[in-house]
């Protein structure tokens, strides 16, 4: 069995995976990521026992149960090339044996919920609410370094790119459909869903105007009223594309759950967005252990 060159698979000297900190008995089967690292607290508050914490730079981690259920709260940072770092690693402490640095034989499957703040580019869908990706729509091009087009939707990215009139100086979009077994658990009557599109960047790649012009003023538009088989892009962030096509590549369940805390298509923003986080992410602990 080839073993996976040390400059490939990098272990910290205490034998944990490298940026992440981490060591398998670390780590929970039920994953709840967030971007801020501060956040990771605001969940943890409502386990009911805290067994293991750490931090590396942006990385920070607490695993614990709720409601008798093993979970880890994990913040990726903000970012697209962030999620590669983390999938990656979090696959390598359940499927890889870091210790004779092989693949295992029996593979574990994780599940991944993504918790995180996002702007409406739906006028129906107003502040405070909750958006369920049914798919991530890849603007980011992270997924084109891996053999991935049996998990992708070329008719759908085609009649996107066609939408609109996508640059070719930029990275093909993608779209990548949700674990439907998360998407069944976290799902009821109050939570909207559509297609969260994820950018590589917040300032020019979201459609934002500082001191630099960007290529396409009207992109944002033209997001805004795109529509495949019934279906809108409703929100826009910076992670979830990656995390839904890394997880399919890899095995694993993913399912994101966004707050919508501004309207860019009404141009109102939450009076209180931590009230609403703190909905959202009661609502997604009790779903996840239902």
């Amino acid at each position: 069995m080839n073993k996976i060159k040390s400059s490939e698979l990098i272990l910290n000297p205490d034998g944990s995976v490298y940026h992440l900190n981490l060591k398998p008995e670390h780590l929970a089967k039920n994953i709840i990521f967030v971007g801020d690292q501060n956040r990771v607290p605001k969940i943890a508050k409502h386990f009911d026992t805290i067994e293991f914490e750490t931090q590396k730079r942006e990385f920070k981690t607490i695993t614990g149960t709720y409601k008798g259920t093993r979970i880890t709260v994990l913040s990726t940072g903000i970012g697209p090339d962030n999620i590669d770092i983390v999938m990656n690693e979090l696959d390598a402490l359940v499927n890889i044996d870091l210790k004779t640095r092989t693949i295992k034989k029996e593979l574990t499957k994780l599940n991944i919920v993504r918790i995180g703040t996002s702007g409406s580019l739906q006028d129906y869908i107003p502040v405070d609410s909750f958006v369920l990706a049914k798919f991530g729509l890849g603007l980011d091009g992270v997924l084109h370094s891996y053999v991935c087009e049996d998990i992708l939707d070329a008719k759908f990215e085609d009649a996107f790119i066609k939408h609109t009139n996508w640059s070719p100086r930029k990275a093909r979009p993608y779209i990548v459909a949700n674990s439907s077994e998360l998407e069944a658990k976290l799902e009821s009557d109050i939570i909207f869903k559509g297609v969260t599109a994820t950018a590589v960047g917040f300032y020019g790649p979201q459609g934002r105007v500082l001191r630099l012009p960007i290529q396409d003023p009207e992109l944002n538009h033209k997001i805004d009223n795109f529509e495949f088989n019934g279906v809108k892009i409703t929100n826009l962030e910076m992670e979830t594309s990656v995390i839904y096509g890394l997880s399919k590549l890899l095995g694993h369940n993913a399912c994101s759950m966004n707050c919508i805390i501004a309207n860019r298509a009404n141009g109102t923003f939450s009076e209180n967005p931590k009230a609403s986080v703190e909905k959202l992410i009661k609502y997604t602990l009790d779903k996840l252990v239902s």
